[in-house]
């Protein structure tokens, strides 16, 4: 049996057939003049789900329990990322969490965080493979002038549920990590090179981060710093097609959330306002481009949205470190929206002398890391870390296939 889909800008719909022989699906009605003159002009895309109906499902049945908050979601996440990215999960010796001490802990330096079950395990992992990303969450340690220790992070929950942008105390955040968070979080801290540290204005940081305090998670471009190129950042079965159904499917269902998630970042692509997806797909096409070459178009960091700048976790960092000098003079031609995570800790911003870190840096551990991971029960992996000094436009062309996830140099 084989299970086919059909979509155009305005539907998705599918079908199965267990004969091999001529098929027809008819469209009973059309969405309006605008899809019956796209379907006479372009056609209509077909997947054949080459899984069939039973493997299809199986395959969804992989990944549901990625989303799941038991322990059957956290073996099944350290599965699917042992089998399609290659990570290693050696287990550490306990205590699995460091006993820190904050004296320590500098202004500008990095968290990378991996969690590995419920809602937020299930989505990290996805991103991860699509990204080559080891780490799927991130923030960045900031001192104010008192010398308070303070955690500045995108996607922090408040109270209302809303995922937002905001400075946390040291003691208050470390506190949520250890005993609130229920995606059994993995959490390094990566110190800043002493060199670099010289260079972080400490105020510059403060005022852009009381500039972005409170303000909404940067939804509108998160798939944007993973999708560089036309087709080297799919892992199949994914492709730019499979992508516009996807968003077609999930305009349908939840337009507010399809105008929040990718509407307005496809908008400022074509110069547009207030398209929905449908109408960006049919504009696309009258330019005689593509929607794979319209998903290429490198973010920009000064591009507002209805809600204002639109920065995720690691592009809110990215641009504290911007602001507080470290990409110095380069900083005008880098475009921090357009960097994963895994291409912010492959930056040459941290230590590399292991004799720096602090002494209860993997104290407990028998493998001596060249960062300092703080909790968790598996080693953490940062393939590159810590190789790779700025260039102007870093990060806009990369390709990013598993499971090697090679990268041609100045991409």
């Amino acid at each position: 049996m084989d299970l086919y889909v059909f979509a155009t800008p305005y539907r998705v719909t599918w079908d199965y057939y267990f004969l091999s022989r001529e098929h027809t699906l008819e469209f009973k009605a059309w969405e309006g003049k605008a899809e019956y003159e796209y379907v006479k002009s372009k056609g209509v895309s077909i997947f054949l789900m080459e899984a069939g109906m039973l493997g299809t499902i199986q395959a969804l049945w992989d990944v549901f329990p990625l989303f799941t908050n038991t322990g059957w979601g956290e073996n099944s996440n350290v599965a699917f990322l042992k089998k399609h990215m290659g990570a290693s999960f050696e287990e550490r010796p306990e205590p699995w969490v460091t006993n820190i001490s904050t004296d320590d802990i500098h202004s500008g330096d990095f968290l990378a965080i991996s969690k590995i079950r419920g809602r937020w395990g299930g989505f990290e992992t996805l991103e991860k493979w699509v990204s080559g990303s080891y780490a799927g969450h991130s923030a960045v340690c900031l001192r104010d002038s008192e010398g308070k220790l303070w955690v500045g992070e995108s996607g922090h929950e408040n109270e209302e549920g809303e995922d937002i942008i905001a400075m946390l105390p040291w003691d208050e955040w470390w506190e949520f990590e250890l005993n609130k968070d229920n995606a059994n979080p993995h959490i390094a801290l990566l110190p800043l090179h002493p060199d670099i540290r010289a260079k972080f204005n400490e105020s510059a940081a403060w005022e852009y981060a009381r500039s972005m305090e409170g303000k909404p998670y940067g939804y509108h471009n998160m798939i944007f710093s993973w999708i560089d190129t036309i087709d080297g950042n799919y892992p199949p079965p994914l492709d730019a097609h499979l992508v516009a159904s996807v968003m077609t499917m999930w305009n349908q269902l939840r337009p507010s959330y399809a105008a929040n998630l990718w509407n307005e970042a496809l908008n400022l692509r074509l110069g547009t306002e207030g398209l929905d997806l449908p109408d960006i797909l049919v504009e696309t096409e009258k330019r005689g481009s593509s929607f794979d070459e319209l998903l290429t178009i490198p973010e920009k960091d000064d591009w507002l949205y209805s809600d204002g700048k639109s920065t995720s976790c690691i592009a809110f960092v990215l641009e504290m470190y911007k602001e507080a000098g470290l990409f110095g003079s380069i900083a005008d031609s880098i475009q921090v929206t357009e960097f994963t995570i895994k291409d912010a800790y492959m930056l040459r911003f941290f230590e590399n002398n292991s004799s720096r870190l602090p002494k209860w840096c993997n104290d407990a551990d028998d493998v001596k890391l060249p960062f300092c991971q703080i909790r968790g029960k598996y080693r953490m992996e940062l393939p590159g870390y810590n190789t790779m000094d700025p260039y102007p436009h870093m990060n806009e062309r990369c390709p990013s296939l598993p499971p090697k996830y090679l990268r041609p140099r100045n991409c």
